[in-house]
């Protein structure tokens, strides 16, 4: 091939490329910025010591997803060695088992009513009802907690809030770590259903009643 045609080739082949060139690039480029915008909106990916990924939750995607599940509400309330009683306000109480029969709740850490709670040994449920929205607040509140708040003292010596529908009382089986809570499960002592009534509930932020379907 003599050197005009070799020139002729190679020009033209360099046409030919230099489009496909700049596809490719321009295909790559989206690529990454994709990949990097979708990167920015995942929550990031751990490994767990099995080798498999999983999502890092951030507190208000924890706070928005669980908000969706509602939940019962309860005042757990007991009497101090000086005679006062105390009292918080959790919508974590549950059964936990029939035989021995057991219930529990998590308090937060940094709750300021649990280790009082915790020194008394024993704690009564008190299931709260749709229409005292008042009493909830108020023991869910700062202060004098029981100014005002009348209550009777059960043969365990725990404080059971007026028209409650339902008062169990239990003494402290154990204690466990539950990363800021603690998971602490009961020995049921005692219990009463009170009275007919609607629950509370607490959904979303906002404590309502239920819903009958049928």
């Amino acid at each position: 091939m003599n050197p005009d045609a070799t020139a002729l080739f190679a020009n033209r082949l360099l046409h030919w490329l230099l489009p496909c060139l700049l596809r490719a690039t321009l295909r790559s480029a989206t690529t990454v910025r994709t990949g990097e915008h979708l990167d920015r909106t995942r929550p990031p990916l751990a490994k767990d010591k099995t080798g498999v990924s999983e999502m890092i939750i951030e507190a208000a995607m924890f706070r928005q997803v669980l908000g969706n599940y509602p939940t019962g509400v309860a005042a757990i309330t007991a009497m101090t060695a000086e005679g006062a009683p105390v009292g918080m306000v959790v919508g974590t109480f549950t059964s936990v088992s029939l035989n021995p029969p057991l219930v529990g709740f998590l308090p937060d850490k940094s709750s300021t009513t649990w280790p009082l709670i915790e020194a008394a040994g024993h704690f009564a449920v008190n299931v709260l009802a749709s229409d005292q929205t008042e009493l909830c607040r108020k023991l869910a509140g700062k202060g004098d907690k029981f100014s005002g708040v009348e209550f009777t003292v059960s043969r365990h010596g725990l404080p059971v809030l007026p028209n409650v529908i339902a008062a169990i009382e239990c003494r402290i089986h154990s204690v466990t770590d539950a990363g800021d809570h603690y998971f602490v499960l009961g020995d049921v002592l005692g219990m009463e259903a009170k009275r007919e009534g609607d629950p509370m509930l607490f959904f979303k932020g906002r404590y309502g009643g239920f819903a009958n379907l049928e």
